[in-house]
């Protein structure tokens, strides 16, 4: 019994932590202007795609953001 809570824990706890990955990943790359998103090959639109097909949102910078969305930055 105690396996499964300690499993049910830590399964909340991941979900809740890749959440908020999410959710800093997006507050920076919303927080760029048109512009600058054009630069990396993203529109604002895509954003949320993008986040949702990287592995770890944790570690998307624009420029990998980019990548990620099968376009390269000039």
């Amino acid at each position: 019994m105690l396996d499964f809570l300690g499993h049910a824990l830590h399964t909340v706890s991941e979900r809740l932590d890749g959440w908020r990955k999410y959710q800093q990943a997006y507050r920076e790359l919303a927080s760029l202007d048109d512009r600058a998103l054009a630069d990396i090959g993203v529109t604002r639109s895509e954003i949320p795609f993008i986040l949702t097909h990287v592995s770890d949102p944790s570690r998307v910078h624009p420029l990998d953001a980019a990548n990620e969305n099968g376009r390269h930055a000039a």
